[in-house]
């Protein structure tokens, strides 16, 4: 069985799979401190509680926060006995190499969205993932990573906009009724709101007219429900397109080493 294992800045997220059915996933909050004692413990309570006992033999691991990877390696080989793969480290294999600039690092979450979006649905996308960034990445006709964009993530927008401003509040996104607010909170949700959708249209709108083609928009990440509710801005929501793409890569490195 395989465990897959992705790491962002805010949460990091276990899921379980037997061959292509998923049997498990579960979310901790990230922390760079974490041992692989504590993983193991955190990771054997809820196995326990959900009544599984799975035999994982591979492990593969997505990191935006290079800090946790040393533990997580560390957990993999105590409690596993594996080696696991690390998406962007050089032994890594994808099925389609980026074409960037020289030397440059292309973050393993974008790589890992191209790689399952390409797989459910061919060449010519953008990826929409709502993270603690927004990011757009653009995927070539054979699924290769081309380049993409890096914008402000929702939950941290609103968080800058309440740390900065004393006198405004902290509040939740959602769509609101109207674009003129008649109170603080509804003023604040409605430019959070409808600034993102235009951004997502333009930005989007911009990147196919700057490769004078139509491409498919995939969104995933939490929020993509929320800013499918207006607009038609996505074409398809993808809620586990990076544990998929996860799986994609591990296949291919399986069967090309």
């Amino acid at each position: 069985m395989l465990l897959a294992i992705d790491c962002g800045n805010t949460n990091t997220v276990f899921s379980i799979y037997d061959g292509e059915e998923q049997l498990i996933s579960m979310r901790t909050s990230t922390h760079h401190a974490r041992t692989s004692d504590a993983y193991f413990t955190w990771f054997s309570t809820l196995l326990g509680h959900h009544k599984i006992e799975p035999a994982i033999t591979d492990v593969i691991i997505s990191s935006t926060v290079p800090r946790v990877v040393f533990n997580l390696r560390v957990f993999s080989d105590q409690y596993f006995g594996c080696r696991p793969i690390v998406v962007g480290k050089p032994d890594c294999l994808l099925p389609a190499d980026p074409r960037v600039d020289a030397g440059t690092s292309v973050g393993p979450d974008r790589l890992v969205n191209t790689a399952g979006a390409y797989d459910r649905h061919g060449g010519n996308l953008i990826v929409v993932d709502f993270g603690t960034a927004t990011t757009f990445d653009v995927a070539g006709r054979d699924g290769a990573y081309v380049g993409g964009v890096i914008a402000p993530g929702v939950n941290l927008s609103l968080e800058a906009l309440h740390m900065a401003a004393a006198a405004l509040p902290h509040v939740d996104i959602t769509k609101p009724q109207g674009v003129v607010g008649t109170n603080t909170v509804a003023c604040i949700q409605s430019g959070i709101f409808w600034g993102y959708v235009g951004l997502i249209k333009e930005i989007c709108a911009r990147i196919k007219a700057e490769r004078d083609q139509d491409m498919k928009i995939i969104a995933t990440g939490g929020l993509a429900p929320l800013f499918a509710q207006t607009e038609n801005l996505f074409d398809v929501i993808e809620d586990d397109l990076t544990m998929h793409g996860l799986t994609v890569i591990h296949r291919y490195n399986k069967e090309n080493t």
